[in-house]
């Protein structure tokens, strides 16, 4: 990084922090609002936003994309059918996959709860022209790619071991 870039390079990375710290403040929020616990919330988040991209997920899936264990996965998938929230289903000609599924009274619950910011985000978002909006996602896809990488590696030892 070139030293006139270095302050850019802070104030950027600095931003990227704050919106994390929101969209999970925004999550622990969600959570309450429901009745949840966070992780659980975590979790429908996760369903609800696969479901929107057309992709639904699967246990195994889910289990990865929160790092909870497949038994922990299992049991919150539990409270979630239970509470209403999520549907697993067999649709697949391999009957043992299970896919999950969002209910229609969350996802009406979801609209209600993220509408307003849908709202301030399209507005913010239509004030870019596509090519820079395109630009954008290449970088947080490439800066993405970069922190899924290193967590693929092995952490250095602990303080405690050197």
């Amino acid at each position: 990084m070139s030293e006139p870039l270095q302050p850019q390079y802070e104030r950027l990375l600095e931003s990227l922090r704050g919106y994390g710290a929101n969209y999970r403040e925004f999550s622990r929020r969600f959570a309450t609002w429901l009745g949840l616990h966070s992780t659980d919330a975590e979790a429908l988040i996760e369903i609800l936003g696969a479901e929107e991209r057309g992709l639904p997920l699967s246990p195994a899936r889910l289990s990865e994309r929160i790092s909870l264990s497949s038994g922990a996965t299992t049991a919150l998938l539990n409270r979630l059918e239970q509470a209403g929230h999520v549907v697993r289903t067999r649709e697949h000609a391999d009957r043992r996959i299970v896919t999950l599924h969002s209910s229609r009274r969350v996802q009406h619950l979801a609209d209600e709860f993220f509408g307003p910011l849908a709202d301030r985000v399209d507005t913010v978002m239509s004030a870019y022209p596509p090519p820079l909006l395109e630009q954008f996602q290449t970088f947080l896809t490439d800066l993405s790619g970069a922190m899924n990488d290193q967590l693929a590696t092995d952490p250095p030892r602990p303080p405690t071991e050197r």
